[in-house]
C-alpha cells in the first residue's frame, strides 16, 4: 500500500494535528457532536443489554462479548442505537466503540452522537493516538484518572466533507480488517504454543523423559511400566516411586505442610510500603509476584511465629484457590511469614526437587484429579492442609528429576521464544495500525482514491 499525501495543506491550529488538507474543516468537538448525557436508574426487572469498561477492547473498536444475565446495579448510562461510546476513565487505555443496539453503560462512557460526523469515522478520529495522548494529558486523579467533557468536547478534530470520511472509514474498515486478521492469527500461534509447552511438561513429569533425551542425560528410556494402584494415575515407569506428599514435606519442627496464622495473632500488621517482615498472601501468590504487599510485622512479631516463616524453595498455595494456582519462593525472597489465607509445603530435599514438584502441581492432570476427588466429598470448598497431605505423587530418583528440569528447562525456552517473536510481531502490527488510522484521520495521506 502506497498512498500519497493530498496536494495542499493548511495549518490546523492544534499542536495534535498538525496541518491538514487545504479543505478540510477544523472544529472543536463539541461542535461537531452531540454529548447525551441521559441516567437512568437499573432497573432489574427489565433489563437492557449493559456496556461496562470490561467489555470494549483497546484501540481496536471492538465490542466483546457481554453477559446477558450482568445487570448494573445504580445509575447507568442510556444509549440508543447509533451512537459512539468513547472512555473518559483511564482514557489512555483508548476504549471506544459503536453498538448496533440500544442499551445502557457505564457512567465513566460518553454517550456522543455525531452530526458532523459519519459514525463509523467519527469511532476512528477518537481512537487517534495524537487525540488519545491529548485527552490522557488532561486527566486528574491518581489511582482512577478521569478527563472531563469540559477539556475533550473544546479539542480540536479534522471534520472532512462527508464523501470524503466515508472513504476514509471504508479504507480504514478494510485495512484494519487485515491487520485484525494477522493479529489474529497470530495470537492463535502463541495459543497453540502455550497448549504445546503445557503438554510436555504434563507428559514429562508423569511418562519421563522422551527416548533420545533420557539418553542424552544419560538415562535408560522408560519401557517397562507398573500399575500405579491409583486410579488417577493408571501405569507409571516401573522405577518410580508412588507417595503421598505428607511423606514427602519435611519433618523438621514447624515445617512440612503448614497454614498460617488466624485470629489475633497478626494484630501487629503494620501496613507501609516497607517494614521490617514482610506478611504473604494471596495476592503473591496469583501473581506469583513476591515484591505486592504493603503488610510488615515487627522483629518480635516475627520471632514469635517460627511456623509461618518462608524459606527458598517453599511451595505456596492459596486456601481459596485451586492447586494449580501455586508458587515458589526464590532465593531473594524478604523474610516474612505466611498469612491465614496461605498453605506452605516445605519439601524434602533429598527425595524431592521443590520446582520439579511445583511443575507437577501446575501442569500434571492426575494431581489435579486427585484435588477435584477431595472437594466433591469436602463441606467446605478450597485447599486444606489435609487435602495437599493426602494427594499421591509420583517421585522420580532425585537425578531423573534433574534432569527432567534440564530438559524441560532448554526445550521451554525454545517454546517461550518463539512466543516472545510472534508477540513482537503482533505489537508491530498494532503499532502500524494505529500509525495508519492517524495518518488517515488527520490527511497526512489520501485515500480517497
Amino acid at each position: 500500500m502506497n498512498k500519497k499525501p493530498y496536494s495542499h495543506y493548511k495549518a490546523s491550529g492544534a499542536p495534535w494535528l498538525g496541518e491538514v488538507p487545504e479543505h478540510w474543516e477544523v472544529k472543536r468537538l463539541k461542535m461537531a457532536v452531540h454529548l447525551s448525557d441521559k441516567k437512568v436508574e437499573a432497573d432489574e426487572e427489565n433489563p437492557l443489554p449493559y456496556i461496562g469498561l470490561e467489555n470494549i477492547e483497546s484501540w481496536t473498536g471492538k465490542l466483546l462479548p457481554i453477559d446477558p444475565d450482568v445487570v448494573p446495579s445504580g445509575v447507568a448510562n442510556s444509549f440508543q442505537e447509533g451512537r459512539t461510546l468513547f472512555c473518559k476513565l483511564r482514557p489512555y487505555l483508548a476504549k471506544a466503540c459503536n453498538p448496533d443496539f440500544s442499551g445502557l453503560c457505564s457512567t465513566e462512557l460518553l454517550v456522543i452522537e455525531g452530526q458532523d460526523f459519519d459514525r463509523r469515522s467519527l469511532l476512528y478520529w477518537l481512537l487517534a493516538d495524537g487525540f488519545v495522548n491529548l485527552v490522557d494529558s488532561s486527566t486528574y486523579g491518581s489511582k482512577m484518572p478521569r478527563a472531563n467533557w469540559d477539556f475533550i468536547g473544546n479539542c480540536r478534530l479534522p471534520v472532512p466533507p462527508f464523501s470524503e470520511q466515508t472513504a476514509i472509514a471504508d479504507f480504514l474498515d478494510e485495512q484494519t480488517g487485515k491487520i485484525d486478521h494477522l493479529v489474529a492469527k497470530k495470537r492463535e500461534l502463541i495459543a497453540r504454543l502455550k497448549e504445546k509447552r503445557t503438554a510436555l511438561i504434563s507428559r514429562t513429569v508423569t511418562r519421563g523423559l522422551p527416548p533420545d533425551a533420557a539418553r542424552e542425560f544419560g538415562m535408560e528410556p522408560h519401557t517397562r511400566f507398573k500399575d500405579s494402584g491409583v486410579k488417577w494415575l493408571g501405569e507409571v515407569p516401573e522405577g518410580w516411586g508412588v507417595k503421598k506428599l505428607k511423606f514427602l514435606a519435611s519433618n523438621e519442627l514447624g515445617a512440612g505442610i503448614q497454614i498460617g496464622p488466624f485470629g489475633g495473632m497478626l494484630t501487629g500488621v503494620v501496613y507501609d510500603e516497607i517494614g521490617e517482615y514482610k506478611v504473604y498472601g494471596q495476592e503473591n501468590i496469583i501473581k506469583d509476584d513476591f515484591q505486592r504487599g504493603i503488610r510488615w510485622i515487627s522483629h518480635e512479631l516475627y520471632s514469635g511465629m517460627g511456623n509461618y516463616h518462608l524459606e527458598s524453595g517453599d511451595i505456596l498455595f492459596t486456601r481459596k484457590g485451586s492447586i494449580g494456582g501455586c508458587c515458589i519462593t526464590g532465593d531473594s525472597i524478604h523474610p516474612g511469614i505466611i498469612d491465614s489465607d496461605t498453605i506452605r509445603l516445605r519439601t524434602r530435599k533429598d527425595m524431592v526437587i521443590p520446582l520439579y514438584l511445583l511443575l507437577s502441581f501446575k501442569f500434571s492432570d492426575y494431581l489435579q484429579s486427585q484435588v477435584q476427588e477431595f472437594k466433591r466429598g469436602a463441606i467446605l470448598s478450597g485447599l486444606n492442609t489435609s487435602t495437599i497431605a493426602s494427594l499421591v505423587f509420583l517421585l522420580p530418583s532425585i537425578p531423573e528429576q534433574e534432569a527432567v528440569l534440564a530438559f524441560l528447562d532448554r526445550e521451554t525456552a525454545k517454546l517461550d521464544r518463539l512466543s516472545e517473536k510472534v508477540a513482537e510481531a503482533i505489537a508491530r502490527l498494532q503499532e502500524y495500525r494505529t500509525a495508519l488510522i492517524t495518518a488517515a484521520v488527520t490527511g497526512k495521506i489520501d485515500v480517497r482514491h
